[in-house]
């Protein structure tokens, strides 16, 4: 019997919700389809999931709908824990730099609060 594998996800802030939410049902449909792969693969597919280089630890979730290309960040807290700092719709080549910015921002923002806890 194969063993269950399992990621917590914890949404940082709004960011997330805010993309989220302001998305059609079809991209919000394949957005949690991402996520799921995400929480139950215990090996992604680059297809879905790639680490962004030139940056510690942080990766895109990597969402396609028709002809539009989404793109919600994560990193990985104590092992399983999956966080989601926010997302966004890509509109060229490559993911914008302010995008990554705002994204490692984000996470130094979590790593922050979660000390003084």
């Amino acid at each position: 019997m194969t063993e269950r594998f399992l990621r917590d996800t914890f949404v940082y802030k709004n960011y997330f919700w805010d993309f989220y939410n302001s998305q059609s049902i079809k991209v919000q449909d394949k957005v949690d389809f991402v996520i799921g792969l995400v929480r139950t693969l215990r090996i992604v597919p680059e297809k879905f999931l790639k680490h962004l280089d030139g940056t510690d630890g942080l990766y895109e979730m990597r969402i396609k709908v028709g002809s539009n290309i989404f793109r919600v960040f994560c990193f990985f807290d104590e092992g399983n824990l999956v966080i989601l700092p926010g997302g966004f719709q890509k509109k060229s080549e490559k993911t914008p730099p302010k995008e990554i910015t705002n994204a490692e921002n984000q996470k130094k923002k979590y790593y922050y609060e979660k000390a003084k806890e």
